[in-house]
């Protein structure tokens, strides 16, 4: 007996993108704990290539979960694969309460991962998906705002946590992360599949039923649903009669697709957002914070971080992709160089590591402190309204329906394995190269800005059918798109004029087939 379903595009969203609430759980139940005392007598005081491998476990194990998530995704569908990855979670979570050692504490990281892997990659498929073009960008944010929630709300649950007596105070932090979890198994049954998905599977009645329900209240002859539903069955039927298997992924202009979906991601992690995230106590004792201060400021970031990915829910189908993929790189790269050169002029080397932080080697006092601390929350403000939040979204709007799942499980692999060699290196690089860390991520942030410009055609305000035509041999150059200009909205009023629908078959009544996109698409 099937449960009753909720097509409200807002609760869909809210619900699966707690997926993105386990990956923030995670990051902050490492960030907020690996400068106590606790954590550092415990294991041992941890630094360089051991604690960069308990940092970069989860990436290990979400590079394998996305790696498999687009196979799953397509075999039993993008809700279904999401739940079942939670039981990794579950294990995972359990294996890191019970750990005796890091390597045990790496095991339940990896395990975690892989969960991570899964829902990181098909929740934006999911949600872009169901979404409606207009809302498409917003909708897809959740997801992000989702992982920055459970940052925070992680972050000063461990904070809390720092206050208990003994090991039993990041136990009590990890054991925590059941919660979302649960959360999440719960809530997914009454989500509907995707619509696009039960068309792949040859499931009309079900597909044009959920795609009414999402997008018109469950009249099955809007306009809306009508030009929508031939969209994606043109799109389906031409794709289906191209290359099978992992060539189409670069045949046939394909591989621009794969190219900015999987280097989109890339620089998502290569922009060095995340040597703040993972390791912003480490740069602010580089500050001369220290204790309860020190994690009080940390926490500050992870706030900001809500603060204007929030603002970003509320312009990003409006401002479009493409400059917030330029100027948002370029921003952090001027912020990156400015914090590595502040370390570079007024840093003190410390030997022995500020605090007996073997992570730790360089420190800086007064206003040259001040200026560091600034210009990190000032590189996660412009990180959370454009890179953070952009880079899943137009890594979900760049495939093709046959290829999506897949396609995005590539996109978040490229992200996750770019992550797990970020989380390795970074403490040694901080060992080793002490502020030049900065400086060479902001010589990778401006190459994104360069990449972005010449290789990403605006997504934003068009079908994800019609995208498809932006990366097709004939095709505009990137810089010549713009948001909007959608050719669904003249279909929509087409459907209106010439008045046809729809059967239950998902037959159009009174017209032939729409040709135009089929052939396009065959190119």
């Amino acid at each position: 007996m099937e449960l009753p379903k909720i097509y409200n595009v807002y609760f869909l969203a809210i619900i699966a993108t707690v997926g993105g609430m386990l990956f923030g759980f995670d990051i902050s139940s490492m960030s907020a704990i690996i400068g106590t005392d606790q954590y550092i007598t415990y294991f041992n005081n941890p630094h360089g290539v051991t604690q960069g491998a308990i940092g970069s476990a989860l990436a290990a194990g979400s590079v394998v979960g996305a790696a498999c998530a687009g196979y799953f995704s397509d075999l039993i569908g993008r809700r279904d694969s999401i739940f079942f990855a939670c039981f990794f979670w579950l294990a995972g979570t359990s294996v890191q309460v019970a750990c005796n050692g890091a390597g045990m504490l790496i095991a339940g990281r990896i395990l975690n991962g892989v969960c991570v892997g899964v829902t990181s990659s098909q929740v934006p498929v999911y949600l872009a998906e169901i979404a409606k073009k207009e809302k498409r960008g917003s909708i897809i944010v959740i997801q992000q705002l989702a992982i920055e929630w459970g940052i925070f709300i992680m972050f000063f649950i461990g904070y809390g946590c720092s206050f208990i007596a003994g090991n039993a105070s990041f136990r009590t932090a990890w054991g925590i992360q059941f919660v979302p979890a649960v959360f999440l198994m719960v809530g997914l049954p009454f989500l509907p599949r995707s619509p696009r998905w039960l068309a792949k599977k040859g499931r009309t009645k079900k597909a044009i039923n959920v795609l009414a329900k999402i997008q018109a209240h469950g009249n099955i002859d809007d306009p809306l649903v009508v030009a929508e539903w031939e969209e994606i069955t043109s799109t389906l039927r031409a794709e289906r009669e191209a290359l099978q298997g992992w060539r189409k992924f670069i045949k046939n202009g394909m591989w621009k697709r794969t190219f900015a979906g999987m280097s989109v991601q890339a620089w998502q992690q290569l922009s060095g957002a995340n040597v703040m995230t993972y390791y912003v106590v480490y740069v602010f004792s580089m500050a001369g914070l220290t204790g309860n201060i020190n994690l009080i400021s940390s926490g500050v970031q992870y706030a900001l971080f809500i603060i204007f990915t929030t603002i970003v829910f509320f312009f990003i189908d409006k401002t479009g992709r493409r400059p917030l993929l330029i100027f948002g790189a370029i921003g952090m790269g001027t912020c990156l160089f400015i914090v590595g050169g502040v370390l570079g002029s007024y840093g003190t080397y410390v030997p022995g590591g500020v605090g007996g932080n073997l992570n730790v080697i360089v420190e800086v006092k007064g206003t040259p402190a001040n200026t560091v601390i600034a210009f990190s929350y000032l590189l996660i403000i412009v990180y959370a309204l454009t890179l953070a939040p952009i880079a899943w979204v137009y890594a979900a709007e760049v495939w093709s329906l046959e290829t999506r799942a897949t396609g995005m499980g590539l996109a978040a692999t490229a992200n996750w394995l770019f992550n797990f060699a970020l989380g390795l290196f970074v403490p040694p690089a901080f060992g080793n190269i002490s502020w030049k860390t900065f400086i060479v991520f902001g010589v990778l942030c401006f190459a994104a800005a360069v990449q972005a410009f010449l290789t990403y055609p605006e997504t934003c305000g068009k079908s994800l059918e019609e995208i498809e035509l932006l990366f097709s041999k004939d095709g505009p150059w990137p810089w010549k798109t713009k948001p909007g200009e959608s050719r669904l909205d003249r279909r929509v009023e087409d459907v209106r004029t010439t008045g046809r629908g729809l059967d239950m078959n998902g037959e159009k009544e009174g017209v032939g087939e729409v040709e135009e996109m089929h052939k396009e698409l065959s190119v």
